[in-house]
């Protein structure tokens, strides 16, 4: 497990997104995740969209399920799931600003500002549960698991979409790349994938399946690159947000070209992880 050298907290996450609100929604749009790029030639929504159906089909969501969205963001996920595939879909988030949008959505939706890991649901409460790169701002990896399982009705599954550190990864790359993105993205800690199947064994969870889809999310990162160095070079309040003292999450910046260089070197992986409850 790559642990940045400065703790951070739920708080510290729920601040990230909330003082990143407009950066995040105007440089990417409404998913905040990575887009599945099969073709190539896909736009950014589809591409976003398309990683939202592949969580969809791996988890197997049949009409009628009840399924939860550990860290829904905007709501957009869920409510592409909600739609598609006639269920309810219940989503949490630790940021007040993506609430606000989330909870603005029609549909077979619920979603509330809570903490996972203190989430409060009953035993056995859903037939399906997903984290689409939610489980990196989990400051307990382990109970990010042992909630999951406790959740889940016996035969449900979770389905896990994931920054994953190389296993094995050199002292360079822990110590300029993936490190600092730890530090820079508020994530109290980023796993290898024997840690992610290791700690859902512990919880209980059978492994079912994983996917390594780092060459086909990749270019996400390319993307915002661009796009984001066109606002800050048009909109002054883009410069003002890198600039000023004032921003605690401007360092944020610095980690888009981690993120293109750990996904290039193979230093940091995207996985599909799916678990089952016996």
């Amino acid at each position: 497990m790559i642990v940045p050298r400065q703790v951070q907290t739920s708080a510290d996450v729920a601040g990230h997104y909330d003082e990143l609100d407009r950066v995040y929604r105007e440089v990417w749009g409404e998913h905040v995740h990575h887009g599945l790029w099969r073709s190539g030639r896909e736009s950014v929504r589809a591409a976003t969209d398309a990683l939202t159906d592949l969580v969809a089909t791996r988890l197997g969501v049949r009409p009628g399920h009840r399924i939860v969205d550990i860290g829904c963001g905007y709501g957009a996920s869920a409510a592409r799931i909600a739609a598609a595939h006639d269920v309810t879909v219940t989503g949490v988030t630790l940021s007040a600003e993506q609430l606000a949008i989330a909870a603005a959505r029609p549909g077979r939706l619920e979603f509330m500002r809570r903490d996972w890991l203190a989430n409060g649901f009953d035993d056995g409460a859903f037939d399906g549960a997903y984290a689409i790169e939610s489980s990196e701002h989990m400051v307990d990896k382990q109970l990010f698991f042992d909630e999951a399982f406790r959740t889940l009705r016996p035969g449900g599954r979770l389905v896990v979409c994931a920054w994953l550190a190389r296993t094995g990864a050199g002292r360079f790359e822990i110590d300029h790349l993936l490190e600092p993105i730890c530090r820079e993205g508020r994530l109290p800690g980023m796993g290898t994938r024997e840690d992610y199947e290791g700690m859902a064994q512990r919880a209980g969870f059978r492994v079912a399946g994983f996917e390594d889809i780092s060459r086909a999310v990749r270019r996400t990162w390319t993307i915002c690159a661009r796009r984001f160095a066109a606002k800050v070079l048009t909109r002054p309040s883009y410069m003002r947000l890198v600039a000023s003292p004032r921003t605690h999450n401007r360092s944020f910046a610095l980690s888009v070209p981690r993120l293109i260089v750990a996904y290039r070197t193979g230093a940091m992986r995207y996985g599909v992880l799916v678990f089952d409850k016996p």
